[in-house]
């Protein structure tokens, strides 16, 4: 019975647009925020490739999100994809040529740069930026 409860709950929940966050990730050079789904709501901010967000409602063909800064937007679906992003969470980050701090520092990156993850080595990720730099940084230092 709690089963059929539980199943009912989603079932209404998913009809009224709302999901479970979802990473999804920019994937255009620049997209408008906006502060409702539809092209007629203000534009509040502007997002570039690899951005990544966390779905949080979908309306029509648009999507309600969160950013890394709690901050909520409307975008519209196909500007977004699946494939894994990051974006960096503090000044100065250090991305290495390998995965390790044994290895050099190949550049540094600021807070809210994001990047496509490319593959995971324990607590290591390969990215790469927009611009084509790529490198591995440490996962605890990007959301």
């Amino acid at each position: 019975m709690f089963k059929r409860l539980i199943m009912a709950g989603a079932m209404v929940l998913l009809s009224w647009g709302i999901v479970a966050a979802e990473r999804m990730t920019v994937n255009v050079d620049t997209a408008n925020i906006r502060s409702g789904p539809d092209t007629r709501h203000d534009v509040l901010w502007k997002v570039e490739l690899y951005h990544p967000i966390d779905v949080i409602k979908k309306s029509g063909g648009w999507y309600e999100f969160k950013d890394y800064e709690g901050d909520r937007g409307w975008i519209y679906a196909k500007l977004v994809t699946t494939f894994p992003s990051v974006i960096v969470l503090k000044d100065k980050c250090n991305v290495r040529t390998g995965p390790s701090t044994d290895n050099d520092v190949a550049f540094t990156v600021e807070r809210g740069v994001p990047f496509r993850v490319l593959e995971k080595k324990e607590s290591w990720l390969h990215i790469r930026h927009a611009d084509g730099d790529s490198g591995w940084i440490y996962a605890p230092l990007v959301w």
